[in-house]
Parts: C-alpha cells; sequence; structure tokens
C-alpha cells in the first residue's frame, strides 16, 4: 500500500486537504509561560485554519529571504533546531508548502555535530529557539553557507531601547555577515510578498534526517514524501481513529518516531498538545491534554510502571495492597484465556473501580491507543501495563530512521507480548541467514536471521554518502536492518540479538550484551541505561549502570534504611558507591536473571552505579 487516498500523495497534500476539511478543528497547543506567578498555564490553541495560514505566509517569507540570499530553485534544506513546540510543526508545514525540506538539529548535539550537519547538508538558513542563536553566530566562521537565523522567539518583548537580547544578537550577526530574524516578521514578508505554493511530488525530500552510529560523523538518512505518506497510511489503518483524537507531543520530533505520530494527527484532523520542556512533569501536559493516542519508549514505561506499582501492589495500606494484586490477578487471567477469542483486557467492574482511576491519575484515562517502540518492551511490565490501561490497544512496534519508523507493529486485539508484531501494510519484509553468528533461516522451532525490509517506507539513501548506501541495501532492494529476529507460525517478529554485537568469554562462551541490558532496564525501575561489559580473558560478566533517580531514592532507601530525596543527586551519588546498595543491586539483578532463565554466565558478577554516567559531553553517549 503506496497511500490511504490516491489523491494524497505527499505530506503538504494531506495537511492541506484536512486543513480545508476541518478549518476549526483544534490543530496545534501549547501552555504560555506566566512571568508573574512563575508557572506554565493551560494550553492556548491555534485551529487548522490559523496554522495553515501561517505555514503559507512562513512558506512564502523564507523562500524571499533565501532568493535575498541568493538562493533561488526549489529543492534545498532548511535547518531545525528547537524543542517540540508549534513552531517546530509550523515550520516543517511551511518547507513543505514550497518544495524545501527540512534537516533536523538536535539539542543534544555539540557544536561540532552541529558544525558537521550545517556543513554537510549546505544549509543556508537555520530556524531555532533563542538559546541557540549564539551557537550558531559562533560556528558561522567555519559554516560558509550559512546566512540565515530564524529565531522562533521574540526578540525586544519588554525590553528597554538597545538594552534588548534582540539587538546585541543583531549586532553580533552583523559582525557575521548573518542576517537574523523573527518567525513573525518573517511571515509578515510572506503576507507581503506572497507567492503560490509549490507542492512537492511523492519523490521529492520531505527530511534528510541525521541519525549517529557508535563512531564517526552522523549519516543524513534522505527520505521521501512517499516514505512519510506509506508510514503514516500503514500507521492510520492499525490504529483506531475518532472525531475528537488528541495527543501529547514530547518526544523529540528530530527523531522519525514522534515526527510520523504527527503526521497522523495532522492527516486526521486531531490536536497536538505540545508539552511544556520537563519530561519529569510530563503528567501535568497529560491531564490537561488527556490524549487518546499515546507513543512512548520503554524507559518512559518503565517510569510509569514503578509509579503505578509504588502506588498499588507496593502501598502502604495493606487493604489497597490486597486489593491490587487481586486485580491484577484476574485481570492477567482473562489476558492469558487458553482461548484467543475469549483473552481480553476488559473487565466490567474492576476497569471503573480500580484501572480508570489509576489511568486519570497519569492523564491518559481517554487513551484507546498506545504505542511503545524505539527499544524492547518487557513482557511483564506489557502485560501489566496492559491491565492498567484496560481500553487502549497497547501495541509494540518496530522501525528505524531509514525506514521512517514503521516496519513491523502488533495488530489491534493481538495480546501476546515479546514481539514486534507482523509487517505493516507498505513493506515486505524476510530474515537473511548469518551463518558466523548461526542465525540461519533453517533453525527449528523458528527461522532466526537478520531482518531485511524492502517497500514503500525505505528510505532513498544516505545524504552525500553513496557507500555507505550501497553498504545498507541489497542489490535487490532490500534494507539490512542489523537486526536478528525470529518468526512464529503468525508472521510474527521478535528481535533477538544485533549483528556483530556478541562478547566472547574465557571459556569461550558468547553473549549478547544488548539483550542483557534491555532485560535489565525493563525489569529495575531504578535504572535508565546500561553498559555491560565481558573480557575473553575473563569468565564473567560486569556492568556500568545510570540510575533513575526517583526509583532509585527509594530502592536504595531500602537498603541503607533511611530516606533518601529523588532530587538530592549528591545524596543519590554517595549512595551509588555504597557497599550496602551496589550488593542489594547485583542481588535483584541476579534474580532477574534467573527469572529471565539467563544462562549462568550471563548474569552480572559486579557493577558500579552512577547518577548520570554517558552523556554527550563526556562522548560515552552519541547525540542521537
Amino acid at each position: 500500500m503506496d497511500t490511504l487516498d490516491p489523491a494524497i500523495q505527499s505530506m503538504h497534500e494531506a495537511f492541506d486537504t484536512t486543513s480545508k476539511a476541518v478549518p476549526k478543528n483544534r490543530c496545534l497547543g501549547y501552555r504560555p509561560w506566566d512571568s508573574k506567578t512563575r508557572s506554565f498555564g493551560n494550553y492556548v490553541w491555534q485551529d487548522y485554519e490559523t496554522i495553515a495560514r501561517r505555514r503559507k505566509d512562513f512558506g512564502a517569507g523564507l523562500v524571499h529571504l533565501h532568493e535575498q540570499a541568493g538562493v533561488f530553485g526549489r529543492a534545498y534544506g532548511v535547518g531545525l533546531w528547537c524543542n517540540n513546540r508549534p513552531e517546530w510543526q509550523i515550520t516543517d508545514l511551511a518547507c513543505m508548502s514550497q518544495n524545501l525540506f527540512t534537516v533536523s538539529l538536535y539539542d543534544t548535539l555539540g557544536p561540532e555535530t552541529t558544525e558537521y550537519i550545517i556543513n554537510h547538508s549546505k544549509l543556508v538558513c537555520v530556524v531555532t529557539s533563542i538559546v541557540h542563536v549564539p551557537v550558531l553566530l559562533m560556528l558561522k566562521p567555519r559554516c560558509p553557507t550559512l546566512k540565515i537565523i530564524i529565531s522562533l522567539d521574540s526578540m525586544y518583548e519588554g525590553d528597554q531601547p538597545l538594552q534588548s537580547k534582540g539587538e546585541l544578537l543583531q549586532h553580533f550577526a552583523e559582525e557575521r555577515s548573518v542576517a537574523l530574524h523573527y518567525i513573525g516578521d518573517v511571515e509578515e514578508i510572506g503576507k507581503q510578498n506572497p507567492r503560490p505554493f509549490n507542492p512537492p511530488s511523492s519523490q521529492d525530500i520531505i527530511t534528510v534526517n541525521y541519525t549517529s552510529g557508535t563512531t564517526g560523523h552522523p549519516k543524513g538518512v534522505l527520505l521521501t514524501h512517499a516514505n512519510a505518506i506509506a508510514a503514516t497510511s500503514s500507521a492510520m489503518v492499525l490504529m483506531k481513529q475518532t472525531d475528537d483524537d488528541a495527543t501529547c507531543s514530547f518526544l523529540p520530533l528530530a527523531h522519525i518516531y514522534q515526527r510520523v505520530g504527527e503526521h497522523i494527527a495532522l492527516w486526521a484532523g486531531a490536536a497536538i498538545g505540545y508539552f511544556h520542556g520537563n519530561i519529569n512533569e510530563i503528567v501535568e501536559d497529560l491531564k490537561l491534554v488527556r490524549p487518546t493516542v499515546f507513543s512512548g519508549v520503554p524507559r518512559l514505561y518503565n517510569r510509569i510502571g514503578t509509579s503505578v506499582k509504588a502506588a498499588t501492589l507496593e502501598a502502604a495500606r495493606p487493604t489497597r495492597r490486597w486489593l491490587s494484586q487481586h486485580v491484577v490477578d484476574t485481570k492477567l487471567a482473562n489476558i492469558n484465556n487458553p482461548d484467543p477469542s475469549k483473552a481480553t483486557t476488559r473487565h466490567s467492574f474492576w476497569d471503573a473501580l480500580w484501572s480508570k482511576r489509576v489511568q486519570a491519575q497519569i492523564g491518559l484515562d481517554r487513551c484507546h491507543t498506545i504505542i511503545s517502540g524505539s527499544a524492547p518492551l518487557d513482557p511483564s511490565l506489557h502485560q501489566f501495563l496492559r491491565i492498567v490501561f484496560a481500553n487502549s490497544n497497547f501495541a509494540q512496534g518496530y522501525g528505524l530512521t531509514e525506514t521512517y519508523a514503521m516496519a513491523l507493529c502488533q495488530l489491534d486485539g493481538d495480546l501476546s507480548v515479546g514481539n514486534c508484531g507482523a509487517v505493516i501494510p507498505s513493506n515486505e519484509v524476510c530474515l537473511s541467514d548469518v551463518p558466523d553468528m548461526e542465525y540461519l533461516t533453517t533453525d527449528k522451532p523458528q527461522p532466526r536471521g537478520e531482518l531485511l525490509v524492502r517497500g514503500g517506507t525505505v528510505f532513498r539513501g544516505y545524504w552525500g554518502n553513496p557507500e555507505g548506501t550501497a553498504k545498507a541495501m541489497t542489490e535487490d532492494g532490500w534494507f539490512r536492518t542489523g537486526d536478528i529476529c525470529t518468526v512464529d507460525a503468525l508472521g510474527r517478529f521478535a528481535v533477538i540479538d544485533r549483528v556483530k554485537n556478541v562478547l566472547k568469554l574465557a571459556h569461550g562462551e558468547y553473549v549478547s550484551p544488548e539483550r542483557l541490558e534491555n532485560v535489565f532496564l525493563a525489569n529495575c525501575g531504578w535504572l535508565q541505561s546500561a553498559y555491560l561489559h565481558g573480557d575473553s580473558s575473563k569468565s564473567a560478566l560486569v556492568a556500568v549502570f545510570g540510575i533513575e533517580p526517583e526509583g532509585f531514592a527509594a530502592f536504595a532507601g531500602r537498603a541503607l534504611h533511611k530516606t533518601l530525596d529523588k532530587n538530592d543527586l549528591p545524596a543519590l551519588a554517595e549512595a551509588c558507591k555504597d557497599e550496602r546498595v551496589r550488593r542489594k543491586a547485583t542481588s535483584e539483578l541476579a534474580k532477574v536473571a534467573k527469572a529471565n532463565k539467563f544462562n549462568r554466565w550471563e548474569y552480572c558478577r559486579a557493577l558500579y552505579l552512577y547518577v548520570n554516567p554517558f552523556t554527550v559531553e563526556n562522548e560515552l553517549l552519541t547525540p542521537t
């Protein structure tokens, strides 16, 4: 399937059609900051008609500024560097309207990587939050193509004459021969210099999305409107749609996973409410938006599961613990009914009395669809959250930047766990033998091998990197994902390993560290990052873990017999070093390993705990 509607061949056409069909529907919303109360207010919304007008004016203004800078023609890139906010989407839509494409820069990028992407994609203009303007001006001498910076934030509001940050930045911009503008001014330029849409074709580029590997420069994944339409169409086939759908945007829009989620909303006429910027306070935003669709990652679901269990199964009041355990046991039995036609997440009595109350505390009581992606979700956590969010289709999916985030997804009604579901309607998949790792499609009881993907969502290639493109593709057009999968009799795929990602221990045993790390993180809500290490001269595995402050405060407090504040990072750092905490952590990991039937050589025998061991700044974490 290429598209749900043959008349829709680009995301520009998808949004334009929807904005005309439901002009007064809520489109994009945000929470304004109140400087008097020092807090964020309720959501302020702009409807589809307003957003359609703004993207038209901004698109015309962007082209006008590029022409003033000597850039003519079509299909050139515009940099986009900011947190999730309405203006991110307005910029993306504006570029589409004039057959331009966006190039995402990440908030986590260091100056060197930002410089590389600007130069590699030959960006003339970057649209950005005001906090990044000084960085861009600093980089200008090493980025010769950069001529235009557009701030998404007002640069003059409330400042005295000759003392505004805008005037200071303008002074530095002029010294660097850079034109500095505010988005509102560019929209006005477009209004004063109108031009018709320059609509893209299905094969035109919608974005060059940079994704980093473990070494070297990030690769620019070249994605087309055809890719976007295929991915969005498949997602809309697999997801329930209602007239008042709403979603909360908090996963980084620089990643393709969140981007396809917003494509769905904008094609369907749904509302997108942008979180206020602090992920630790996301529940505040969820309670205001009350989304009907929610996309997250295992790390977040681990936190949700840990918090829900602490308030129910581990509650201080015995009656609450007993009641919660009874609900979980009853509903789990319903989910695991031997007759698949009778298996269900719902219970007419306990959903109203228990599940609905828990959902409301998180702001997901209206949710009918929940998706997990980016990494494997622990099966026991998956089933527990299905019990909590009883009215939702809680599905696990699989995709990469190179497949526009869409390749596999569980179907509505499939209550199995430990797999990513079946192939999406826009693609085809197969397994390829990896003899070096002893993964073969002839394996029993299920075939095993590297997952290959071909079809509508698969990227065109890596920008300016033909060698990388050739390495990633087979001669007959299959994309090599690098993930080892197995497939069951119903066509459901499970990721079990990575190509070449194995360690060899002293006695010759092979270990897949990524698989073990995912299991530990999924089962230990007090951890949020992991690095498992083995050596051919040693017989045991060791690890470095990064803690999740909220869960770790309670975990370490039990080991030390005292109360720890989740916000007191120095105290948590000291607890990480305490031998009693480390012994308890090693013991808990051993229990997880046993419950998941690890081999004895796959147990973690020693560990270090840190508050935040892996960062971009210390070069132990890649930007993406």
